[in-house]
């Protein structure tokens, strides 16, 4: 495909702010000026602006984990998207399985949750993957194609370009289960071809997918050698300064 390696932390609920920052000083250190990936990290909510601050001026961006589908409200405890983008964020993690199964985050729900993350130019990473029990039915391909029609429902194709997918099986997230490269490309080739049909060829081969699910040193170089897999977003391994680093330097070899 051409495209850098893409490379995303997501902290999820983890680490205190002086850990936070420390980190990404260290990041900023040693991978602020590497043209040969993309880069980016996932902090807390409450991080997040101490986290653009440290990383401000440099290649690394900081992506939320969530936002709300309103502009403003009464929405105790809610984040919006221009909020997020205010403080200095690039991104959003949006549709994640934890958010789907923990806390019953519909498809149309982040269907209008990409659309006010877009709508103030904040790029969605959009997570999309199948549980264990749908995979063993053999449904995959029909949950993943649904995830993909209802989450990216009245989409521009100018703003599908703005969009990174991830593939998470929720059977490897935290569980120490990976899916095989090969499956794993399997899926990335039919999502692809998924936006193909939506969207055409051209966009859906700009299109960033990502695996995620158990990512770690010891499997990132098998997973970045599939052809369909564009970069990873990585989970537990990320709050771990030298096993972050140790993915982002196989994946710049690729």
């Amino acid at each position: 495909m051409g495209k850098k390696p893409f490379i995303v932390g997501n902290w999820k609920m983890n680490l205190t702010l002086m850990e936070g920052m420390e980190f990404a000083k260290s990041l900023r250190n040693v991978v602020c000026d590497e043209s040969e990936i993309i880069c980016g990290i996932c902090p807390p909510i409450v991080f997040l602006k101490d986290i653009c601050r440290v990383l401000e001026g440099c290649g690394i961006f900081v992506a939320a984990q969530n936002i709300h589908s309103e502009k403003t409200g009464a929405y105790t405890g809610e984040i919006s998207a221009s909020m997020v983008k205010e403080v200095g964020c690039t991104h959003v993690l949006l549709g994640h399985s934890e958010r789907r199964h923990i806390f019953h985050e519909t498809d149309s729900f982040i269907n209008a949750k990409i659309k006010a993350a877009l709508s103030v130019n904040l790029k969605p990473i959009f997570c999309v993957g199948e549980t264990l029990d749908n995979r063993e039915d053999e449904r995959t391909e029909y949950v993943i194609r649904n995830q993909l029609k209802e989450g990216l429902h009245g989409i521009s194709a100018g703003h599908i370009k703005e969009l990174v997918i991830a593939y998470e099986p929720v059977w490897a997230i935290g569980t120490g289960k990976t899916a095989l490269p090969e499956q794993a490309n399997e899926v990335h080739s039919f999502i692809r071809s998924t936006i193909t049909d939506g969207y055409g060829k051209d966009i859906a081969n700009s299109v960033y997918i990502l695996y995620g699910g158990s990512v770690k040193p010891e499997n990132a170089k098998e997973l970045m050698a599939q052809p369909e897999i564009d970069g990873l977003l990585v989970g537990g391994a990320s709050i771990k300064f030298e096993s972050f680093l140790k993915i982002i330097e196989t994946a710049a070899k690729y």
